[in-house]
């Protein structure tokens, strides 16, 4: 049960802070480039890089829990998916890598467009 209490203040820490990042941003640079999402997922990994690399350090896992899958995990999933993509590469699995890292991105896509389709809506209006 403390495990679930520490990912979900994260999440609701992590949820806040993209949604004001990207509106900020947003506000700031203009809406033509989504900025905001590029700004949370560069910062997001860039976080999750510099965490995991601590996490050693702390002793808790439920702050643990808190700070990298409840936080990072709602600041931005793409922070995970690059310390996946990272593992891989670090453990010589080149193709289940590459697989992962295109995979995501391109399948990420497609799965996107298929839901549209599906509920009826082509563009992003």
């Amino acid at each position: 049960m403390r495990a679930a209490v520490a990912i979900s203040l994260g999440a609701i820490a992590g949820a806040l802070s993209r949604y004001f990042v990207a509106i900020a941003l947003q506000t700031w640079l203009g809406s033509g480039f989504p900025f905001g999402t590029l700004f949370v997922n560069l910062s997001g990994a860039f976080a999750m890089g510099w965490f995991s690399s601590l996490s050693i350090a702390v002793r808790s896992p439920e702050v643990r829990l808190l700070i990298a899958t409840g936080f990072l995990g709602s600041y931005t999933t793409f922070s995970t998916y690059e310390l996946d993509a990272a593992n891989l590469l670090a453990l010589r699995q080149w193709q289940a890598a590459a697989l992962y890292w295109l995979g995501s991105a391109i399948l990420g896509v497609v799965a996107l467009l298929g839901g549209r389709l599906l509920a009826g809506k082509k563009s992003p209006d």
